[in-house]
């Protein structure tokens, strides 16, 4: 399979008055065309770290990071992040906000906008294109989010706890549409989550990493015996209970 993330023995540190504090200690990861992953491990331990590091915001201490077999030295628009919050903004209607990202690339084009408005008609949003962002429900407007991201055609999804803020039923509802266009989109992506039965739900492979400064304790391929899979059917196959037993396990013992 095509490896397009590798985090070659990457050690993050930051400086501070009372001194370094160490985030990321020697992780190496690949992540492959298509896969998504899900990064899970005790708050704090550096999760959020990693995201920075492949989207380019900072740079690794040590160590590399290869994206399509480039080293990375910065930011890419091959990349594309999406944070816990949607920040829309609130005077801007939902096109003008999907609209957002190719306006700051330059690529506000006939053809860019057509496939905004087909990703949002697609995707249950085109009867609100026109509607502003405090008329849509938490859930809607994270679809918005994401829509606002795939609108730019990124080859990789970098998601930081995208559903955090929502309410557990509409978790539960987003995350299931979200992971599925995802999937239907074809894109390779990257969730960190505190949440295990989110991760799992969600993905081909479970990284768990310990206390920081953040190593891989283990990783779980996740194989659920269940056809056309979708977040939600992923939580009544017969190995999801066992999945979460073990990772939890696994959290409780850094503790």
């Amino acid at each position: 399979m095509l490896k397009i993330v590798e985090l070659n023995s990457v050690t993050k540190s930051y400086h501070t008055p009372l001194g370094e504090t160490k985030a990321i200690d020697n992780l190496t990861l690949s992540i492959n065309k298509g896969e998504f992953i899900s990064i899970i491990g005790p708050s704090g331990c550096g999760k959020s770290t990693i995201l920075s590091l492949i989207a380019g915001l900072i740079k690794p201490s040590s160590g590399e990071i290869l994206v399509f077999g480039e080293k990375v030295k910065g930011t890419s628009q091959r990349i594309g992040y999406m944070l816990q919050k949607d920040h829309l903004f609130e005077w801007r209607t939902i096109l003008r906000n999907v609209y957002l990202g190719l306006e700051i690339q330059n690529k506000l084009t006939n053809e860019n906008k057509s496939y905004a408005k087909h990703l949002l008609d697609t995707y249950g949003l085109g009867e609100f294109k026109n509607h502003f962002p405090s008329e849509l429900s938490g859930g809607m407007r994270q679809r918005a989010a994401l829509i606002r991201t795939l609108a730019v055609k990124p080859d990789i999804l970098l998601l930081d706890e995208p559903f955090s803020a929502l309410d557990y039923q509409t978790r539960l509802s987003v995350s299931d549409e979200i992971g599925s266009i995802i999937k239907k989109e074809n894109k390779t992506a990257i969730l960190v989550s505190h949440d295990i039965a989110e991760a799992i739900s969600m993905a081909d492979r479970v990284v768990v990493l310990t206390q920081r400064p953040a190593k891989i304790k283990s990783i779980h391929p996740i194989n659920l015996s269940i056809e056309n899979r979708t977040p939600l059917k992923s939580r009544e196959a017969p190995e999801f209970r066992e999945y979460f037993n073990t990772i939890w396990k696994e959290l409780k013992a850094n503790e």
